[in-house]
């Protein structure tokens, strides 16, 4: 089959790109930038396009799909080509789902821990050696590509995206998967650029639980009690679990957490609540494809995390350093408390930047109020520069210390300084 993708350089995009290249497709693409990894990625599988820019001449009716990034505008002149054309357009997820028609999918979704509880059923099932294809949205130790779509594997493994699929196709992701096995992780307002009010963002999940194939499954954390209240509301001919924290105790003489199983103890490379929370409906997911609780919690002693969650960078005696990807009031909460609880003895220096859409909205940051309560100093830094780019209303640094409600707050606009 011969692809063209639309805006190449995104972080599914490209693995998709390079999944169906090994595959042995014939796979071209275009982009108006591209950074790394992605850039790197596919110039090492002969994919980055040789030149930036949007380029309708190399569409042609050769082209058996076309396969278009939410990153592409509607307007985009390759797209306006293919249509021209009749050439078939899908999103990723929209293909995806067309790849997975006889495969048992499995679809975590969630506002947050989707991508870790996603690795670690990957990781389990890797360590088992239980064939599965996959779509995840970070980079995975032992997984070559985040993206694996094969003929023989009788599962999907897909991290669920409550963001659009594409500029023509305003679905949220997670609505394209039709999952027979699912697992919702917690629901907190997010992407407010296209969810304006927290009922429009909570609707989006209840979809997602009516889209689960007659006699699937729902397995959902326990203590978010809106999302409790979805679930019940919503969820028929279908089977439901609620997941919670294991049993386990932390090791503080070595900063260790360790989970409790029928009088066994495995120390994990993780810590934290909400690490515990995924790891437990990671092991509720696995459960469902024949793996044992014991030979989950075997195999996940391994798991070291996802890339940019909890990620170690640096450690030597007194200190240790974490690079996170929680920009969102709910995760952000979560890792600093993880942090702390898990190095109690320690003096903990949080500093996150605020740049996504909604985090830079004034209305939005009054849900960061005690975020970054448990750090010992905390530190705010975003760009004006940003602000203005996403045109939306100046934000001061008065107004980032009354939204997390906290007055010793360190608030800075230029990295420099920060440094």
């Amino acid at each position: 089959m011969n692809y063209h993708f639309i805006a190449i350089g995104g972080a599914a995009m490209h693995n998709l790109a390079i999944a169906l290249h090994l595959k042995g497709n014939i796979v071209s693409g275009s982009d108006d930038e591209i950074f790394n990894p992605s850039k790197s990625r596919l110039e090492k599988y002969g994919l980055l396009p040789k030149e930036f820019g949007w380029k309708p001449e190399k569409l042609n009716k050769t082209i058996d799909a076309i396969i278009l990034g939410m990153h592409a505008r509607e307007d985009n002149p390759e797209l306006a080509k293919a249509k021209e054309l009749q050439i078939p357009i899908f999103s990723y997820p929209e293909f995806i789902y067309e790849q997975s028609k006889n495969k048992t999918r499995i679809v975590i979704g969630g506002s947050h821990g989707k991508t870790t509880i996603t690795a670690m059923v990957l990781h389990v099932l890797q360590h088992l050696n239980i064939e599965t294809d996959y779509m995840v949205g970070s980079k995975l130790e032992g997984f070559e590509v985040m993206v694996k779509l094969s003929e023989t594997a009788p599962y999907i493994v897909l991290e669920g995206d409550e963001y659009l699929s594409s500029p023509i196709d305003r679905r949220p992701k997670f609505h394209l998967y039709k999952p027979h096995i699912a697992l919702l992780s917690g629901i907190a307002w997010d992407h407010i650029n296209v969810f304006p009010t927290f009922e429009i963002y909570k609707e989006q999940f209840a979809i997602f639980i009516r889209l689960i194939e007659k006699n699937g499954s729902l397995a959902y954390a326990a203590e978010d009690t809106i999302l409790e209240d979805v679930v019940k509301n919503t969820a028929q001919g279908i089977e439901v679990e609620s997941y919670d924290l294991p049993e386990y105790r932390i090791d503080t003489k070595n900063n260790k957490t360790v989970i409790i199983y029928h009088n066994q103890e495995y120390e994990l490379s993780i810590f934290g609540e909400h690490n515990l929370r995924n790891l437990e409906g990671a092991r509720r997911l696995c459960q469902k494809v024949g793996v044992e609780p014991t030979d989950f919690y075997k195999s996940i002693t391994g798991f070291t995390g996802a890339s940019n969650r909890l990620e170690t960078i640096g450690l030597n005696e007194y200190c240790t350093v974490f690079k996170d990807f929680a920009h969102s009031p709910s995760k952000l909460t979560a890792t600093t408390k993880a942090v702390k609880n898990q190095f109690a003895n320690r003096k903990l220096v949080a500093c996150m930047e605020l740049h996504t859409f909604s985090s830079l909205n004034a209305d939005f940051l009054k849900q960061y109020k005690g975020a970054m309560d448990k750090a010992d100093t905390a530190i705010v830094y975003f760009n004006p520069e940003t602000i203005k780019h996403k045109r939306l209303a100046e934000v001061t640094k008065e107004q980032v210390k009354q939204a997390f409600n906290r007055d010793d707050l360190e608030v800075f606009t230029d990295s420099k300084k920060l440094t």
